[in-house]
């Protein structure tokens, strides 16, 4: 089927010139003189691609890109202009540019960019680049390239190779597991134990014993000796989870462990030597528990020795494709399904949504996805409600500044939806509509524009009770 490009120019003769040349390359092509008149047409007839004018009267074309990312996130927009500077580039693609062209224009450059932005506008997207292949080898994962995720793996291949203590930084849900077991398994100690102690999980009273173990009669019930978490992971790496949760006595001896790399068990007289690395991670702002008194300056300083700073995932959604894959392939193999791909409404939904659990919620979403597809393709039913009802309230709020007309939503099951005989004649009448106002009433352009014959354009007016030929 042959793919739909909307151009917007506010020049008839480039309108005119872009359509044949497109047309002659295979595609459907409507076109729009404005960015109000683009924003009808996206709202009747769901393009495959934008090529976009960014000088233009009334609504320019950055303006007008921003309007498309927020209401349309899936399709992909190239921008198109005579002028060129660098801040107007860096903008274009800071809005979220698919490319950026210069006029006068490239055709084959231009084409050869088309066809690949039309490629990530199929109604459904596939995610199976990666099913089926997820490696077993070490945890550790990261997936992800967004310029904030390129250089959290650029910082990670700077340390590997040392000691330095490290400080992961970030919300809940950001993945800061997968990046201490980066770091370690990446690292010369590889083939040593990566030991995760959860600061929050482990009561008060035990976390010193749970940490630097215990010789037998040191307490009621201590009925053996038992070496801490310290030894266990001794020529490797230990890993504290949410450490800004720490109580004050155990932040004094894991300073000493830090410096000296020693430390007794409890009831025990001996000093024992470690060789571990340590890599600390927490979703408090440990800056200002400092502050407050509640973490220890000196400890702060010594953690930090290089720092790590996850972004949520409503900050870099551009890595929301590839985690989608990764996780239906992991899902895929741990349920038998073969699920390949995944409708574009649902990429939708997971652009506007914001993911407060960040990665963590993704992968959870897909999971249930992949549990509930009925077949191969991950549909709206799959999602769960509270996904797609936060969604619908995002898209129903008042924007200041927004267009005023009514904005499209996406289709979310239990909204009212016309019988599809209904809704095709309504995309039906309303193209036609536009082609004759384009055309001025002139039926065999219009004919032509919308690759029928006359005879069956007549027809379909006349079913469609379009009287007045300039509509």
């Amino acid at each position: 089927m042959a793919k739909l490009v909307l151009v917007v120019d506010d020049e008839a003769a480039v309108r005119g010139a872009l359509r044949d040349v497109l047309e002659e390359s295979g595609y459907k092509v409507v076109t729009a003189a404005s960015g109000k008149e683009a924003l009808e047409k996206m709202g009747m007839l769901r393009p495959d691609a934008v090529l976009l004018d960014i000088r233009m009267p009334e609504m320019d074309g950055i303006s007008l890109l921003e309007i498309i990312r927020e209401r349309y996130p899936a399709v992909p927009v190239i921008l198109m202009t005579a002028y060129s500077d660098t801040q107007t580039t860096i903008n274009a693609m800071r809005t979220g540019a698919f490319e950026y062209v210069l006029k006068p224009l490239n055709l084959d450059e231009l084409l050869a960019t088309l066809e690949k932005a039309t490629k990530i506008a199929e109604p459904v997207v596939e995610v199976g680049s990666c099913l089926g292949t997820q490696p077993e080898g070490p945890p550790g994962v990261l997936v992800g390239y967004s310029p904030a995720m390129q250089n959290v793996y650029k910082t990670i291949g700077r340390i590997v190779d040392s000691d330095a203590t490290v400080l992961i930084l970030g919300e809940s849900g950001t993945g800061k597991e997968l990046v201490a077991k980066a770091i370690h398994y990446n690292s010369p100690r590889r083939a040593k134990p990566f030991v995760k102690i959860d600061c929050t999980a482990i009561p008060e009273n035990l976390l010193e014993s749970e940490l630097f173990g215990y010789e037998k009669g040191a307490f009621t019930g201590a009925y053996t000796r038992k070496p801490g978490k310290f030894e266990v992971g001794d020529q490797g790496t230990i890993f504290l989870d949410e450490i800004g949760d720490l109580s004050p006595a155990i932040q004094a001896k894991l300073l000493r462990v830090l410096e000296e790399k020693a430390f007794e068990r409890i009831g025990g007289t001996e000093t024992k030597k470690v060789d571990v690395r340590i890599i600390a991670a927490t979703n408090r702002n440990l800056k200002e528990r400092v502050k407050a008194g509640l973490f220890r300056e000196d400890l702060y300083f010594r953690l930090n020795v290089v720092e790590i700073w996850l972004l949520p995932l409503r900050e870099r959604k551009s890595d929301i494709p590839l985690l989608v894959d990764y996780f239906v392939g992991i899902y895929n193999q741990n349920f038998n399904k073969r699920v390949t791909t995944i409708s574009r409404s649902v990429l939708d939904v997971f652009y506007v949504y914001d993911w407060p659990g960040n990665v963590r919620e993704l992968r959870n979403v897909c999971e249930r996805a992949v549990l509930m597809a009925p077949g191969p393709v991950i549909t709206l039913e799959s999602i769960p409600e509270y996904v797609l009802r936060a969604v619908r309230e995002k898209q129903q709020e008042k924007r200041p500044g927004a267009v005023k007309e009514e904005e499209p939503v996406v289709p979310l099951p239990g909204q009212d939806i016309l019988p599809l005989k209904e809704m095709v004649a309504q995309l039906e009448r309303a193209a036609i509509i536009q082609a004759l106002k384009e055309y001025k009433g002139n039926k065999a352009a219009v004919a032509r524009a919308l690759r029928l014959n006359r005879t069956t354009l007549y027809a379909k007016m006349k079913e469609l009770g379009i009287l007045d030929e300039n509509a």
